[in-house]
């Protein structure tokens, strides 16, 4: 996977709906794919079982890496949906931490 940026712009779960984000996937990698994937089902797991939180970094339209702490209630092939009711289109994702 990429490497994080040391010091992503931290947003918080509400203001996720109001960014664009990037029309292609922000990973090359299948297999990146594939880890982001399993990583998103974890999340799931953890916020649905234990209300865990993660940290999440994306990329908007922009370029820019930001991330939002927050609880994952669910997650698909295409999107990641948070705590507040907001979600992050799959292709922005770049990695999740497990706090």
């Amino acid at each position: 996977m990429q490497p994080f940026v040391q010091s992503p712009e931290i947003i918080s779960k509400e203001l996720v709906q109001q960014l664009s984000f990037p029309a292609a996937d922000v990973l090359d990698s299948v297999v990146d794919r594939q880890l982001r994937r399993y990583s998103a089902e974890r999340a799931t797991t953890l916020g649905n079982g234990y209300h865990g939180k993660v940290d999440i970094y994306f990329q908007t339209a922009d370029g820019t890496t930001r991330r939002v702490q927050t609880t994952v209630w669910a997650s698909d092939a295409d999107y990641i949906t948070l705590k507040s009711g907001a979600f992050l289109p799959m292709r922005s994702v770049i990695g999740i931490d497990f706090l």
